[in-house]
């Protein structure tokens, strides 16, 4: 015979018998217990018998919890096929294990149904304080690079200047290309929807007022903007990003350079010079482009082409356009260098805010070219 005893609580003890053997549960087996009772169970190991008796007799006390253990004991020493017989239980312990054992049926409880309505909220919902907090940091880093720019014009050394041409070279020569070709189709797409619309009505010629007009004031420049902020832009966040992932940014720090000084500034300044220039290759590339099928399409001379063109344009139809391409390109670089510092050390991450910056850029371009097409249109030109 032996007995595990939790001290002051209940105990268990293994009894031979004739038939097999007895298990007798005494004292309290209540929720207070419940904890030392169950690190008993864990050790208590009954001898191999074909039936087995569990009594009931000796328990002082008995609540849910303490039902619970009582009825996983039985259940663990019939798991091996003996036969286990409950004996000694008072009517309201008898009621307590009649009620386990009748909630012993576990199954797959299925979670609960979101409403689409609320999941739509919530997504927007997080979506807005996200955006919200993107803002607040961007415009800090406005500010840090403003800061920069700054000291870097107040004391010239500071500014990089190898650094500055290079990126000069990557964002603006090595763009005239791509710049070029896009623009000169957009000047013929123009021409020949132009023709086709106003054909209709015996207008051939204002085509070339269609064309001067869309370009210089809209078009050219926002096409090369759009086209910078996917190459020159997403460079910028890729170039960055994999100094982060390599921590390279971080021994610039712990070498005493300032990353907004070395990697930022030279960037930013190059764009803001380099896209003004490539606006207006890609407005001479689109009237050329124009010219060509007005002439091929419309049998316009290049001669009247040209004397059209002077009639039509103006100093601000030019100007216009010109003075939006400094706001772009400093969107475009800030937008790049940006994401490239919230890259988090992962080439996923690189490539997800990538994208991010892409899509931001453009979308913060035609945001400001909005906002300047109402104020020219306000003031009148």
């Amino acid at each position: 015979m032996s007995r595990e005893n939790v001290s002051p609580a209940g105990w268990i003890e293994w009894r031979d018998g004739a038939a097999g053997g007895s298990v007798v549960l005494g004292g309290p087996w209540t929720i207070r217990q419940a904890g030392a009772i169950e690190r008993l169970l864990d050790r208590f190991t009954p001898p191999v018998a074909e039936r087995v008796e569990v009594d009931l007799t000796a328990l002082e006390a008995l609540d849910t919890a303490g039902a619970w253990l009582v009825y996983r004991t039985c259940k663990r020493l019939g798991a091996d096929g003996r036969e286990v017989v409950v004996t000694g239980a008072r009517e309201e312990h008898d009621i307590l294990l009649r009620e386990v054992a009748g909630n012993d049926n576990p199954c797959e409880i299925e979670p609960p149904t979101e409403n689409v309505v609320v999941r739509l909220l919530a997504e927007v919902g997080r979506e807005t304080v996200r955006l919200g907090h993107e803002t607040r940091n961007l415009l800090g880093f406005f500010g840090i690079v403003m800061s920069t720019v700054g000291r870097a014009l107040v004391n010239p050394r500071r500014l990089r200047f190898t650094s500055l041409v290079y990126h000069m070279e990557q964002s603006g020569l090595n763009a005239l290309p791509i710049i070029g070709l896009i623009s000169f189709l957009i000047g013929v797409v123009l021409a020949y929807q132009g023709a086709t619309q106003l054909r209709r009505f015996g207008a051939d010629v204002f085509v070339v007022d269609l064309i001067g007009v869309s370009i210089l004031r809209e078009i050219g420049i926002l096409l090369t903007a759009i086209v910078i902020a996917g190459r020159s832009g997403s460079a910028f966040t890729a170039q960055i990003g994999a100094m982060k992932v390599n921590e390279e940014v971080d021994a610039m720090r712990t070498l005493g350079l300032d990353p907004v000084e070395v990697l930022v500034v030279p960037r930013v300044l190059a764009l803001m010079i380099t896209l003004p220039l490539l606006g207006f290759f890609a407005d001479i590339m689109g009237l050329m482009g124009g010219a060509l099928m007005a002439w091929a399409s419309l049998d316009i001379q290049p001669s009247l082409y040209l004397e059209r063109l002077q009639q039509s344009v103006t100093f601000w139809t030019f100007w216009t356009g010109m003075i939006k391409a400094p706001f772009f390109a400093a969107t475009i670089a800030m937008i790049g260098c940006f994401e490239g510092f919230q890259v988090s050390g992962s080439a996923e991450s690189v490539g997800r805010l990538t994208t991010r910056a892409v899509v931001e850029a453009i979308f913060l371009v035609i945001i400001i070219d909005a906002g300047f097409s109402i104020f020219f249109a306000v003031v009148g030109v």
